[in-house]
């Protein structure tokens, strides 16, 4: 999980939030599950292209993956429903 979300942190400190959220869904597919840190990158990513949606989408696995308490993550999530 850490090459995935290294990858998918570098999209979105580049402003490619497309590439970075499309590496989330391949890396999901290939039965790698998003830690914490993940969640974070990608919500960034969401936050910095409008995709409420995706936004939407991930949050819902945040709560199923049980990080909807940890702080960082709750932090991440308000930044991207205040930009979307």
């Amino acid at each position: 999980v850490v090459s995935w979300t290294a990858m998918i942190t570098a999209y979105t400190q580049i402003g490619h939030a497309k590439e970075a959220l499309e590496l989330c869904r391949q890396m999901q597919l290939e039965g790698v599950k998003p830690d914490k840190i993940t969640f974070v990158s990608v919500l960034d990513a969401c936050a910095n292209s409008g995709a409420l949606a995706e936004g939407k989408k991930i949050h819902a696995n945040i709560v199923k993956r049980g990080f909807k308490s940890n702080v960082v993550v709750g932090t991440a999530l308000v930044n991207m429903y205040g930009k979307c």
